[in-house]
């Protein structure tokens, strides 16, 4: 398959598109779109720009914007829950690869200057709770709870995109890393204690895994958002003998779930493995696994830094319009970095 076959491919599925349905929607035959997705074939400058105006991207974005990477290679990683369905997570790792090509256009113009940085570190020497720990010491982060994880992550310069994948997707975060600069894109529909777990887990992707990917890698970024988010040297007392009780007095003052502060209390050792069977058990017969109380009580994750390069390109003089075909869409409607709607993912 040639680039242009990955790039026409994965905009297509990030639409949620069928074959069938791009082909009607660009005036192309199946066969046709067919051979172009697996690279036997080029199409006329015509049909590029159709299959562009059907995708919602311009043609000079299907033509030069380079390779794809899968969501499980080296550089790209998803937070994902075992029954995510394989289309479900296809289509998002779809959207990942599209906002990284749009974003990167973006990169060319607007210098991002981050008062902070994104270490790296080698997981084989470093563990996932000491990589936490030293992000925090570099962050120079204050003791306590994280107030507000997608600030600290911008301020060093991470992109924090969100999308509505819907309650029913499964799938929480996804990350890359777009030329040196970091991306990360989270499910909006998510409640906030869900949410900033979420970007801390992928911190720790981008933080552990920038080089190569390894058999545990979703164990090491649990392990430093857990950490990163509930200091072991923090939390060892006050969650010693923890209760559902407790656990909410907790909650908004860590702002996670009740969920991660019980099997917080177990990594740090402050409950037994029967106490931590025990409050599962609990927290299944109140209802609390599917959803919990005091989630609507957090204040709200808000990514700011999508919107500050916005405004730093209409400092210069450039309308929406402008904007939109600079980051490869279509059109003005077409451009979902900047919006201010979350567009529902269409399951395919």
């Amino acid at each position: 398959m040639t680039e242009f076959g990955e790039v026409l491919l994965t905009a297509r599925r990030a639409r949620g598109m069928t074959q069938e349905e791009l082909a009607d929607a660009a005036g192309v035959r199946q066969a046709a779109l067919s051979r172009y997705e697996n690279g036997l074939r080029t199409p006329e400058p015509e049909i590029l720009e159709q299959l562009a105006r059907a995708l919602g991207v311009t043609p000079d974005l299907l033509q030069h914007a380079g390779r794809i990477e899968g969501g499980l290679a080296i550089g790209a990683h998803m937070r994902r829950r075992a029954t995510a369905k394989p289309t479900v997570w296809r289509q998002i790792e779809a959207q990942l690869n599209m906002t990284r090509l749009h974003a990167s256009r973006l990169f060319d113009e607007v210098s991002l200057v981050a008062s902070l940085h994104v270490p790296t570190f080698d997981p084989v020497e470093v563990e996932p709770e000491d990589a936490a720990r030293l992000v925090r010491a570099q962050w120079r982060m204050p003791s306590g709870p994280v107030r507000s994880v997608s600030s600290w992550m911008e301020t060093a310069g991470v992109l924090v995109i969100e999308r509505d994948f819907g309650s029913s997707a499964r799938v929480d975060g996804l990350s890359q890393w777009v030329d040196g600069h970091p991306l990360v894109m989270v499910n909006a529909s998510a409640p906030t204690d869900r949410l900033r777990f979420t970007l801390a887990h992928e911190l720790g992707h981008l933080v552990l895994h920038s080089s190569y990917a390894q058999n545990d890698m979703e164990d090491a970024a649990n392990a430093f958002a857990s950490e990163f988010l509930l200091p072991e040297v923090e939390v060892r007392v006050p969650l010693r003998g923890l209760t559902l009780s407790k656990a909410l007095q907790l909650k908004p003052h860590w702002g996670v779930s009740i969920a991660a502060l019980i099997e917080r209390a177990h990594q740090v050792r402050s409950i037994s493995s029967a106490q931590r069977a025990s409050l599962y058990k609990a927290l299944s017969a109140r209802g609390f696994r599917v959803s919990e109380p005091g989630s609507l009580d957090l204040p709200p994750e808000t990514p700011r830094l999508a919107t500050h390069i916005a405004d730093s390109l209409i400092s210069r003089g450039l309308d929406a319009r402008e904007i939109a075909s600079l980051a490869g869409f279509a059109s003005e409607s077409d451009n979902d970095l900047f919006s201010a709607g979350r567009p529902r993912l269409r399951l395919a």
